[in-house]
C-alpha cells in the first residue's frame, strides 16, 4: 500500500470495517456494498477539502456517474478491515476520472475501480465547469488503477434470455432526484440467474449510463448470457419508450469460500 512520500499529496485513504449487514449468506461482502463504499470514499474526499456534496447541493452542483468499471479477486469478509485509495488520475473542463484501489488488511490489494464523472448543474441537469479550485485541491497524478476504456463500447441489447419490469420508487432515488446507480448494479444481480450467483462472484463490471430514471419511471431490465463464459450483457431502458438509460457487461467467476 506504501507510496513514495512524494507522491502521498495525491491520494486519499479511507477505512472501513464490514459489518453484518453488509454481508451476503457467505460471509462476504456484496458488489452493492463495494459500491456504496466506493461512493462514499469519494464523497469524503470532497468533504476534505472543504466541498463535501450538501455544500455542493446548496449551489445546485453535484458529481455524477458517467460510466465506470470495478474488478474484484475478492470480497472481504465480516469485520474484516479494508482500506480503500482514491486520487484524480485527470481532468477536462467538466469531467474527471477517478481511480480507486481496495487493499485487506494486508495491504494486498483485492479490488479496482475507475469512474469517469462529471460535474453537473442540478437545476438545469445538464454538465458545467469544475471549479478552479477544487481542481487546485485536487491535483491529478497519471496513474491508472484499472486498465480499462470507459466508456466502454457496449452495444444496447434488443432481446435478451431475461426480462423484467421494475416501478422505481422514492427510495431509489438520491440527493439528485434520480435513481442511484446503486439501484441499478442490485437490478443487474437480481437478473442474473441463481445457479450463476450462488456458485459464483461477480468479478468485473464495466458500465455507462445514457440517461436519467427518476421516481414513478417503469424500466425494464434486459440480460443475456454469452455462449461461452459466465459473462453476461445488460440493458436498462423504459418502459414503453426507445430511452436507454443503462448498458453493462459482468464477468462472474468460482467462488472460493462455500458454506
Amino acid at each position: 500500500m506504501n507510496k513514495d512520500i512524494k507522491d502521498l499529496k495525491y491520494y486519499f485513504d479511507t477505512q472501513f470495517n464490514l459489518w453484518h449487514f453488509e454481508m451476503n449468506k457467505f460471509g462476504e461482502a456484496t458488489p452493492t456494498v463495494m459500491l456504496a463504499l466506493l461512493e462514499e470514499t469519494a464523497a469524503e474526499h470532497c468533504l476534505s477539502i472543504g466541498y463535501g456534496l450538501y455544500d455542493l447541493i446548496k449551489q445546485n452542483i453535484g458529481w455524477v456517474l458517467v460510466s465506470g468499471a470495478l474488478k474484484m479477486e475478492r470480497y472481504p469478509r465480516y469485520k474484516e478491515r479494508i482500506t480503500i485509495r482514491t486520487w484524480l488520475s485527470s481532468y477536462s473542463t467538466i469531467r474527471g476520472f477517478r481511480e480507486n484501489l481496495i487493499y485487506d488488511e494486508k495491504g494486498e490489494i483485492i479490488g479496482r475501480a475507475k469512474g469517469l464523472w462529471i460535474f453537473f448543474d442540478i437545476r438545469d441537469r445538464k454538465a458545467v465547469p469544475v471549479f478552479e479550485e477544487i481542481k487546485d485541491r485536487w491535483p491529478f497524478f497519471n496513474e491508472s488503477a484499472l486498465e480499462t476504456t470507459l466508456p466502454p463500447k457496449i452495444k444496447p441489447l434488443s432481446h435478451a434470455g431475461f426480462k423484467e419490469e421494475i416501478l422505481v420508487r422514492s427510495s431509489d432515488v438520491d440527493i439528485y432526484q434520480h435513481a442511484n446507480n446503486i439501484r441499478y448494479l442490485q437490478w443487474l444481480i437480481d437478473s442474473i440467474p441463481d445457479n450463476t450467483t450462488e456458485e459464483n462472484n461477480l468479478h468485473f463490471i464495466e458500465g455507462k449510463f445514457l440517461s436519467e430514471i427518476k421516481s414513478g419511471d417503469t424500466v425494464v431490465m434486459l440480460t443475456d448470457k454469452e455462449k461461452t463464459s459466465h459473462t453476461f450483457n445488460h440493458t436498462i431502458s423504459i418502459k414503453d419508450s426507445n430511452r436507454i438509460c443503462a448498458v453493462a457487461r459482468t464477468k462472474w467467476k468460482a467462488r472460493s469460500i462455500v458454506f
